[in-house]
């Protein structure tokens, strides 16, 4: 029970793989920059660059796992492509000196529109060549090449506490909460799997400490896919408030106003993820496992008990700073 887990940052998945952690009674240490991370008397923030060797040969010592959960700067291949082989190489590095096994948190990027027209399984070729989801199949090349054991466990969109910029964060529960129109992408009625990511992070964890599974690729646990508008009602019932409006951002605008802004541009990238059905199935990862995912109905019950909390606190925040 005294083992040694180093997560490299605390956004959604980091902050909650090292709260799951100290919950089991592990030893964590947060690498970030910043030297943020959950606020818990067992957990040990330490400020870090996961590109500086010297600072992971001293962070990493006497570590058994290391959850590398650091993304890049910027939503964009460019950006990817400059930041991330070389931080992954890093950390695979160091983890390789100390003996440690890496975990690593991975998207369904790899599989590329090809990979997800079907329902996606481990088993899917993650052969994508193209921007982000190019940049994403190279690093899983890179893994497989490593001496360093690592695991990669991939999830689809996220949903639960803590996730703030992505399809069912902020652009749903504040509407939901607030009783605004929600236009969602493309289609209301398609299926499109969500990864609670309490989930994610404990099949990391999990991974993590059973050698059998080093050196694989899984999926994590995750619920049979709902349809944007099956999400926005289960939120709402979790919320106790009225299914609010609902419409669809169009794919054809989208795409258009990709040509111009960039940012657009890179989300247009992925427009098939919301055109077609995007599904995953689980099922081998949680026999393997030993894990089961949440309901979409508790996953949101919790998500939605959280934004309440962090809208609440984003408003006390607010009345201070003008006192």
């Amino acid at each position: 029970m005294n083992q040694l887990h180093v997560v490299t940052g605390a956004g959604p998945v980091g902050s909650t793989v090292a709260s799951q952690l100290v919950e089991a009674g592990r030893r964590v240490v947060v690498l970030t920059r910043s030297g943020s991370g959950p606020d818990h008397p067992l957990i040990e923030r330490r400020r870090a660059d996961v590109n500086d060797p010297a600072a992971l040969d001293d962070a990493f010592e006497g570590a058994q796992a290391i959850h590398h959960c650091v993304h890049a700067s910027r939503y964009d291949a460019r950006t990817w492509r400059r930041e991330l082989p070389a931080a992954e190489r890093t950390v695979l590095e160091a983890a390789g000196r100390v003996g440690a096994v890496v975990v690593f948190p991975e998207s369904l990027y790899a599989l590329g529109p090809a990979g997800a027209s079907a329902t996606m399984t481990e088993d899917t070729s993650r052969n994508a060549t193209e921007g982000k989801q190019g940049v994403r199949a190279e690093l899983l090349r890179a893994r497989d090449a490593s001496s360093t054991p690592t695991v990669s466990v991939a999830a689809s969109d996220f949903l639960g506490p803590r996730v703030l910029t992505a399809v069912a964060g902020e652009r749903m529960v504040p509407a939901i909460l607030e009783g605004r129109t929600i236009r969602a992408l493309a289609h209301l009625d398609l299926p499109h799997s969500f990864t609670y990511v309490p989930d994610l992070a404990a099949a990391m964890i999990r991974a993590a400490e059973d050698p059998q599974l080093w050196n694989t690729f899984l999926f994590a646990p995750t619920a049979p896919a709902p349809t944007q508008r099956e999400l926005i009602t289960a939120l709402a019932r979790a919320a106790g408030v009225p299914v609010p409006r609902l419409g669809t951002i169009p794919a054809g605008l989208v795409r258009a106003l990709g040509r111009v802004h960039r940012d657009t541009r890179e989300m247009a990238e992925m427009l098939y993820q919301f055109t077609q059905p995007f599904v995953m199935d689980s099922r081998r990862s949680e026999k393997l496992l030993g894990l089961a995912p949440t309901s979409i109905e508790d996953a949101a019950h919790a998500t939605v008990q959280w934004w309440r909390g962090h809208l609440e606190a984003a408003r006390g925040a607010g009345v201070q700073s003008r006192a």
